[in-house]
């Protein structure tokens, strides 16, 4: 079934992932010689236009799924970009217009975030060459997309405060010491190791596997695991992290 693309209106998705160091966004090489009469060669968010037929959320989930190859993974819209002067002449817009076949010049785009595990996801067959860099090492992106970024690691911020999405980048199970390190790479912080261990003491959704980490060079650690059922029976609980 051939799409047919609105050219106002597009999605772009700021995918995290977690390399139990660092918070790692996934960027789109954009690579094409012939334009502007030599190489252009940025990184950009992936995106596209949206088909006529196509719902923002439907679209939003499209890219994630061609891109990565997963399906039903955590998806949040956090805000909208539409700035007469977003996207200028230039190679950036020249680019867009010749890898759409559209007639683009003014788009407003729909912003998401996504929150994958890294080695679940599989960018080989995608189109684009793909990378995974820490947050805090992007360089200039094309069109706006530093400026998306910064309000998709703005939202995340806050909503990891109130919300368990820290599990979303973890594996099923994981260590105490692991959930710290996300909510401290995520948060910029530092945090209390007993006052955390203590809070996460109190949660009845972190559930004890009695089960410890294998091949390790430490002394392995208890595993744990993220009961959803239980997190939906006492919501009033949370991790609740104010700083």
């Amino acid at each position: 079934m051939v799409r047919i693309l609105n050219p106002h209106i597009s999605v772009d998705c700021v995918i995290f992932g977690f390399d139990y160091r660092n918070l790692k966004v996934l960027l789109v090489e954009m690579n094409d010689e012939n334009i502007a009469g030599s190489t252009h060669h940025s990184l950009k968010l992936p995106g596209d236009l949206i088909a006529e037929n196509e719902g923002l959320e439907e679209a939003a989930a499209r890219v994630l799924c061609e891109l990565t190859g997963l399906k039903d993974i955590y998806l949040k819209h956090f805000n909208v970009f539409g700035s007469p002067g977003r996207i200028q002449e230039g190679p950036d817009l020249e680019w867009l217009r010749k890898t759409s076949g559209m007639p683009v010049k003014r788009i407003v785009t729909v912003a998401y975030y996504a929150l994958v595990k890294i080695e679940e996801s599989n960018t080989d067959s995608y189109e684009f060459k793909t990378h995974w860099l820490n947050v805090n090492d992007v360089p200039a992106l094309a069109f706006d997309h530093n400026e998306i970024l910064g309000s998709a690691l703005n939202s995340l911020r806050m909503q990891i405060r109130t919300e368990p999405l820290g599990f979303e980048l973890l594996p099923q199970k994981f260590t105490k010491r692991q959930l710290q390190q996300i909510y401290e790479v995520i948060l910029g912080v530092k945090l209390d190791n007993r006052n955390f261990r203590k809070k996460i003491a109190n949660l009845k959704y972190i559930v004890s596997l009695n089960e410890k980490e294998k091949d390790v060079s430490h002394k392995p650690a208890l595993l744990y695991r993220f009961d959803k059922e239980l997190y939906m029976k006492n919501r009033k609980d949370n991790l609740g992290f104010v700083i």
